[in-house]
């Protein structure tokens, strides 16, 4: 045989599916499966979802429709997709129930303490196709981290990293749910992993006991108008003043459906550096967060996912947890300086603030 004839990995589908499983625990990539684009099943519930309008003003979903749904319409000549898990969890953060505990603390969720994952991500994906194409040659990609119309917890569960659980959030059985996802959509003739992964949730509902607005309304169905993660990060507008008091000293995000899920015993903390917590972000006061100025809060969430609600936001939600933190002269006194804040919705949540402490002490 020649070596023209000689065969390679694009020539052998299993041996490709090896080489970048391996290449993909070299980058620090947990876990790494793949599936093919059939999201048929998926898109179904979708569709449903959209429907009953529990996307809130996540306006983009609708937009996109199925093709969330239909990763060859995303990227036309997708035949398999490469789906893989990151740990996140920092091994050095406060305890999460004791910060969520002490009301005078700012909860930040656990994924939000470092930098920015979608960076940290996207490189470590984009780094795998670079070496796929050392080896195999030029071939069709698109990295994807949580930044383009991709259905991750479909496409991760069918390539068998888990299961989808009651909170909607994807869980493994051997690593909880501490984890990013992440995919690199390919036109290579890569062998699909089997999706043995069945559903271990059984009749367990600590999720939905244990979320706070009570946005879990039935098994699997998450209305995100009422999620905290919604209101605090992708609303854009006033909180609703039903969920306020809900919110408690959530800032940004909620992890209580993950903190009382039964699977994450099994997580491990993540060795990723760029994961560790910066600037104490893991116990925070809530008086010295929302004393920072704009400049403060651009220059030290540079490069942190928090960047992106802006500072307006930032001040909306801190001025929530305030009304709800035990009432002191420090608490007063912070929301008073902001009481005429030229920004009309930081104004009007300080004021609810406010009358929170003055009810209270009636």
């Amino acid at each position: 045989m020649s070596e023209l004839d000689e065969p390679t990995l694009l020539d052998e589908p299993d041996s490709l599916s090896s080489f970048v499983k391996q290449q993909a625990n070299q980058l620090g990539l947990t876990h790494c499966a793949i599936t093919d684009t059939d999201l048929g099943e998926h898109e179904t519930h979708l569709l449903n979802w959209l429907d009953d309008g529990f996307h809130g003003s996540m306006h983009y979903m609708e937009r996109h429709g199925v093709k969330r749904s239909r990763p060859d319409s995303l990227l036309p000549g997708t035949l398999k997709i490469i789906s893989v898990r990151m740990d996140y969890y920092p091994p050095d953060s406060q305890d999460a129930w004791s910060v969520l505990n002490d009301t005078s603390k700012a909860y930040i969720s656990r994924y939000a303490l470092g930098r920015d994952y979608h960076k940290v991500l996207r490189k470590r994906l984009q780094q795998l196709a670079s070496n796929i194409t050392a080896n195999v040659g030029q071939f069709g990609y698109r990295a994807f981290v949580d930044s383009a119309p991709v259905l991750e917890k479909a496409v991760a569960q069918k390539a068998g990293l888990g299961w989808i659980g009651k909170h909607s959030n994807l869980l493994a059985k051997d690593a909880g749910s501490w984890f990013f996802l992440g995919e690199l959509f390919t036109d290579l003739p890569l062998a699909a992993d089997k999706n043995l992964t069945q559903s271990h949730c059984g009749s367990c509902s600590a999720c939905i006991q244990a979320c706070p607005t009570n946005a879990i309304v039935a098994p699997y169905r998450v209305d995100a108008r009422r999620c905290i993660s919604y209101l605090t990060i992708e609303l854009k507008e006033s909180i609703p003043i039903e969920f306020r008091k809900a919110m408690g000293n959530r800032i940004y995000g909620c992890d209580d459906c993950q903190l009382v899920c039964p699977f994450n015993k099994f997580s491990s903390p993540t060795v990723e550096t760029d994961f560790s917590v910066r600037h104490s972000l893991d116990h925070s006061s809530l008086v010295e967060l929302f004393s920072w100025s704009e400049e403060e809060f651009t220059t030290r969430m540079a490069g942190s996912p928090i960047y992106r609600i802006g500072y307006e936001c930032w001040l909306r939600n801190i001025a929530v947890a305030l009304g709800n933190a035990p009432s002191s002269s420090e608490v007063l006194s912070a929301l008073n300086n902001r009481v005429n804040h030229k920004s009309d919705l930081v104004k009007e949540h300080v004021q609810w603030a406010i009358a929170q402490h003055e009810c209270s002490s009636v």
